[in-house]
C-alpha cells in the first residue's frame, strides 16, 4: 500500500510539467502575436520570452527531482 502511495506522489510531482508545458505554449503564443504586431522590437521580446520559458522550466525540474526523490527514498 505505502509503495502505491509513493507512486502516486511521483505520477502527481511529475505533472508539473504538464502545466509548464502549457505555460511555455502561451509564452511562444504570445510572442509570435507581438512581434506580428511591433516587428521592430524582435530582440526584446525574443529575449523576454526565452526568460519566461526558462523560469516556468524551473517548476517541472523541481517536480521532476522530487518525484525521483520519492521514488528513490522510499523504496
Amino acid at each position: 500500500m505505502e509503495r502505491g502511495l509513493v507512486a502516486i506522489a511521483a505520477a502527481l510531482a511529475v505533472m508539473t510539467g504538464f502545466g509548464t508545458a502549457l505555460g511555455e505554449a502561451s509564452v511562444a503564443r504570445q510572442a509570435v502575436e507581438s512581434i506580428g504586431k511591433n516587428p521592430e522590437a524582435e530582440g526584446k521580446i525574443r529575449s523576454m520570452a526565452i526568460v519566461g520559458a526558462a523560469i516556468s522550466e524551473t517548476c517541472a525540474i523541481y517536480g521532476t527531482l522530487i518525484a525521483l526523490l520519492l521514488i528513490f527514498v522510499f523504496k
